[in-house]
C-alpha cells in the first residue's frame, strides 16, 4: 500500500503539473488573443484616425483650391477692369500727354550718329597655332639601356624609334604651318571684309548727311515739299496708343503761309463699350457692365476735339522755320454707311485758326469742345454717328496747281492762263462758274457795283438766300481789307454769305477775320478745282515782275 500510494502521489504531481502547464498555455493563448485584439483595435483607430484626418485633409485642400479659384477669377476681373480704365485714361490724356514733349524734329536727329564698329575677329584667327615640341615625340621613345647600347641590334632599332619621333615632329610642324597660313588668310579676309562694312558704312553716314544738309537747307529756303515732308515727320512721330490710323494728308500754301492736313480719326469704336466686369462667386460667371450711350458719346467728342488740338499744336510747335502762318485742320472717319453698306470717309471736324491766336491758349486748362468752338470749329453734331460737316476747305480743293513757267510743257498746255484775264473776263468767267453750280448769277456793271462783282440767290429754301461774289485776279496775297470790304457790302445788300475769289491767296489775318462769318475764302488751288468740275480746265501762271 505504501507503494502504491507514493505512486499516486507522483501521478497526481504529473496531474497537477501537466494542468497547471495547460492553465499557463491557455493564459497565454488569452493573454496573445487579447494583444492581438488590442493590436486589431489600435489599428483600426489609427486607420480611423488617418482617415478623418485625410477627410479633413481632403476638406481643407478642397476649400483652399476653392478660394484661390475665387481669388484667381477675382484678380482676373480687377485686371480687365484696371484694363479698361488704363485705356480710357489713356483716350483723356490725348493732348495733355503731348504738352509735355518737345515736337520740334531737329535735323542733326535724323543723321546717323553711330561710329563703325571696332574690328573682334575670332580670337581662333588671332591666335598663333603652335604644335607640341621635339620632346613631346622622342620622350615616347623609351631610353636605351646602357648594357644594351652595345649590341648592335637593339642600338638600331633604338636609332630608327628617335629617327621616326623627328619625322612626326617635323610633318607636326608641317601641319601647324599650314594651319597657320589659313589662319592668317582667313584673318586677311575678315578683315577685308571689316574694312569694305566700314567703308560701306561711312559712305551711307555721309550720303545721309549730305540728304540731311539738303533737305534743312530746302525746308529753311522754304520749299512747300520739304515744309510738308518735316511737318508728316511731326505728326509721324506723334506716339497713339494702339488703334489710331495715323493716316494723313498734308499740303502747304506758300502764297497763303497755310498748311492743311487731311487727318483720319479713329472711329467710335475705340471706346470701349464694357464700362465695368463683375464676378459672381454663386454663378460662377463674370458679368459686364455696358457703358451708357452718353458717356460712348462724350468721351468719344472729347477724343476728336484732343486730337484736333493735339494735331495744330504738335505742329505750330514744331515749325522751327515759322512758315505756317494759318492752319486748316480736317479730320474724318473711314466707316460704314449703315444706309447703303458703303465705305464712306465722313468728315467730324474741321477748324482753321492762325498761328498768333492759337499759340495764346493755355492747352493745358481749356475746355476741349470750348476751345474748338471758339476757334469756329465746324464740329459733328454727333460724332459717334459720324454725322457729317463740310470742311472749311475741301482738302482736294488746295492740291497744288500753280504751274511754273518751266513746267509748262508737262502740265495742261492746252489750258487758260487766268492771269491772262482782263479783270472783266475774269469776274464773268467767276459769275459763270456759280451760275453752272447751281446759283442764280447776276454779273454788275463795273462802275456802279458799289464793289460788287456778281450778285448771286441760292433757291434752296430755308438754306438758300443772296450771295454776294467778289472776283480778285491778283498775284499778290489777298489782306484783310478785302474780306472787310466784302462783310460791310454784304451787310448794305442784306446778303446771307458773300464769297472772295481770288488767283492767289490770303493772309491770316484774312482767315482770322472770315472766322465765325458767313464769308467763303477761294484760293487759287480751290478756283481751278471748282473749274475743273465743271469741265473747265484753266491754269494760273503769275507774271515774272
Amino acid at each position: 500500500m505504501a507503494k502504491r500510494s507514493g505512486f499516486e502521489k507522483v501521478i497526481r504531481a504529473i496531474a497537477r503539473e501537466t494542468a497547471k502547464q495547460q492553465r499557463l498555455n491557455e493564459s497565454e493563448r488569452r493573454a496573445a488573443l487579447r494583444a492581438s485584439e488590442r493590436a486589431e483595435r489600435q489599428r483600426l483607430r489609427a486607420h480611423a484616425i488617418r482617415e478623418r484626418d485625410q477627410a479633413r485633409y481632403d476638406r481643407q485642400s478642397e476649400r483652399a483650391a476653392k478660394q484661390n479659384y475665387i481669388a484667381f477669377r477675382e484678380q482676373e476681373v480687377r485686371d480687365a477692369n484696371a484694363t479698361i480704365r488704363s485705356w480710357v485714361d489713356g483716350l483723356q490724356a490725348i493732348l495733355s500727354s503731348t504738352l509735355m514733349v518737345d515736337d520740334t524734329i531737329t535735323f542733326d536727329s535724323l543723321r546717323i550718329t553711330e561710329n563703325p564698329p571696332q574690328f573682334a575677329p575670332a580670337k581662333s584667327l588671332t591666335t598663333v597655332i603652335e604644335g607640341p615640341a621635339l620632346e613631346f615625340f622622342t620622350s615616347k621613345v623609351p631610353p636605351l639601356p646602357w648594357y644594351l647600347s652595345f649590341i648592335p641590334r637593339f642600338k638600331a632599332r633604338h636609332a630608327e624609334h628617335l629617327k621616326a619621333a623627328k619625322e612626326n615632329f617635323q610633318l607636326s610642324q608641317d601641319e601647324h604651318k599650314t594651319r597657320n597660313i589659313k589662319r592668317l588668310e582667313t584673318l586677311k579676309s575678315a578683315r577685308e571684309a571689316y574694312e569694305r562694312g566700314v567703308s560701306e558704312f561711312l559712305e551711307k553716314k555721309a550720303l545721309r548727311d549730305s540728304e540731311v544738309d539738303a533737305f534743312r537747307y530746302s525746308y529753311y529756303d522754304g520749299d512747300p515739299e520739304s515744309i510738308v515732308a518735316y511737318c508728316s515727320m511731326v505728326l509721324e512721330k506723334s506716339d497713339y496708343p494702339e488703334g489710331f490710323p495715323q493716316n494723313f494728308s498734308l499740303v502747304f500754301l506758300p502764297e497763303s503761309k497755310q498748311l492743311v492736313i487731311e487727318y483720319e480719326l479713329p472711329t467710335s469704336d475705340i471706346i470701349p463699350e464694357v464700362a465695368e466686369y463683375r464676378y459672381i462667386k454663386s454663378k460662377d460667371e463674370v458679368s459686364t457692365k455696358q457703358r451708357k450711350p452718353a458717356e460712348i458719346k462724350s468721351l468719344y467728342a472729347d477724343l476728336i476735339a484732343s486730337l484736333t488740338l493735339r494735331c495744330l499744336h504738335e505742329l505750330f510747335e514744331a515749325d522751327q522755320g515759322e512758315f505756317i502762318e494759318v492752319c486748316c485742320f480736317n479730320g474724318y472717319v473711314d466707316t460704314i454707311d449703315p444706309a447703303t453698306g458703303r465705305g464712306v470717309q465722313p468728315h467730324l471736324v474741321s477748324v482753321r485758326t492762325t498761328r498768333e491766336t492759337f499759340m495764346e491758349i493755355d492747352l493745358a486748362r481749356v475746355d476741349r469742345a470750348v476751345c474748338l468752338r471758339n476757334l469756329g470749329a465746324h464740329v459733328s453734331r454727333s460724332p459717334s454717328e459720324a454725322h457729317p460737316v463740310r470742311p472749311i476747305i475741301e482738302f482736294n480743293m488746295v492740291d497744288k496747281r500753280f504751274v511754273d513757267q518751266q513746267d509748262l510743257a508737262s502740265h495742261l498746255t492746252s489750258a487758260t492762263n487766268l492771269m491772262d484775264l482782263n479783270p472783266y473776263e475774269f469776274e464773268a468767267l467767276v459769275a459763270n462758274l456759280f451760275e453752272k453750280m447751281g446759283l442764280e448769277s447776276k454779273l454788275t456793271r463795273s462802275s456802279r457795283d458799289g464793289g460788287v462783282d456778281c450778285i448771286a440767290y441760292d433757291p434752296r429754301p430755308v438754306l438758300g438766300g443772296k450771295v454776294v461774289i467778289q472776283a480778285k485776279r491778283y498775284k499778290h496775297t489777298v489782306g484783310v481789307s478785302a474780306v472787310r470790304d466784302l462783310y460791310g457790302t454784304m451787310m448794305n445788300e442784306g446778303a446771307n454769305k458773300g464769297i472772295l475769289v481770288t488767283t492767289s491767296g490770303y493772309g491770316p489775318d484774312a482767315f482770322e477775320f472770315a472766322k465765325d462769318k458767313p464769308i467763303e475764302l477761294i484760293e487759287g488751288g480751290g478756283l481751278l478745282f471748282l473749274l475743273q468740275e465743271i469741265g473747265v480746265e484753266a491754269r494760273i501762271l503769275m507774271p515774272v515782275d
